[in-house]
């Protein structure tokens, strides 16, 4: 039984997220943890006023997440699948990081807007948080994504961590949930080359994956003075629709997904990032 953890604050996107959810892990069994954290910040000096719009605020967004997690039920069609609504107030990490040890939560789930202007942050800071805080794999899933399993995967990476069996046996069952293609990929500047610790960590993830799913991979280097322009034309030359990175090899992961500024990226708007922690 797979345990998965999804918080929602009922927008479409965090909904979106849930869905994808679904589709990505039909016909196994899970269980879906929908969490809502609320937060006790109110300007108002009156205790009393205060008390009793909180009072107002918890039951609303109860109702909500009852209705959501009955809705959900409803319209479910995988007899394997469980959903249970988690409500509380208090700071977010700190609130996931406790549901994740009390129900041994294996995946957290997120959605997010997905950047696709000049201005806009890639993650919202949720999202971010989470990935950088909470150890624990995480799938962020933009508003725009299909709700279909990967077929396409695509792995950037500068070869500058070791890869573990904590990270290799998340892609291998994200590949054998929808019986994907790995596609490698290392994006360097002209004239740069991998020095010999990276040569090593390539030769290890290769042969693993020369073992594990010959027929299924590929190692690809681009040439691009940035990284993440690099990564677009991949992604739409391969029509990936996930993509995997590590959240040790931090550089590599502020590089495309934490930068302030989006320059037109289009991939943050519709590919679900999984973020594997060790």
């Amino acid at each position: 039984m797979k345990n998965i953890l999804v918080p929602t604050d009922f927008s479409e996107n965090s909904i979106r997220a849930l869905k994808y959810a679904q589709e990505l892990f039909s016909g196994l069994e899970c269980n879906f943890y929908l969490i809502y954290v609320g937060t006790l910040l109110d300007t108002k000096n009156d205790a009393e006023t205060f008390q009793e719009i909180d009072n107002a605020s918890g039951e609303n967004t109860k109702k909500k997440l009852t209705d959501l997690v009955r809705d959900t039920r409803k319209h479910n069609t995988e007899a394997s699948h469980f959903f249970f609504a988690l409500h509380e107030y208090g700071f977010f990490i700190p609130t996931i990081k406790k549901h994740i040890e009390e129900h041994n939560i294996e995946l957290i789930v997120m959605g997010t807007k997905g950047a696709s202007g000049v201005k806009e942050k890639v993650l919202g800071s949720n999202a971010g948080d989470v990935i950088t805080k909470v150890q624990c794999n995480t799938l962020v899933v933009p508003v725009d994504a299909d709700l279909s399993r990967p077929k396409e995967i695509a792995f950037p990476t500068d070869f500058n961590i070791f890869y573990s069996m904590q990270i290799l046996r998340p892609m291998q069952e994200m590949m054998r949930l929808g019986k994907a293609h790995f596609r490698i990929m290392n994006a360097l500047k002209d004239g740069d080359a991998l020095n010999e610790e990276q040569e090593k960590n390539k030769e290890y993830l290769l042969d693993f994956m020369e073992e594990t799913f010959p027929d299924k991979h590929s190692f690809h280097t681009i040439s691009n003075k940035k990284v993440k322009s690099a990564i677009q034309c991949f992604v739409e030359s391969r029509d990936v629709d996930m993509m995997v990175m590590v959240a040790k090899n931090l550089n590599f992961i502020q590089q495309i997904l934490f930068d302030s500024i989006v320059e037109q990226i289009s991939f943050h708007t519709k590919i679900p990032f999984f973020v594997i922690h060790e």
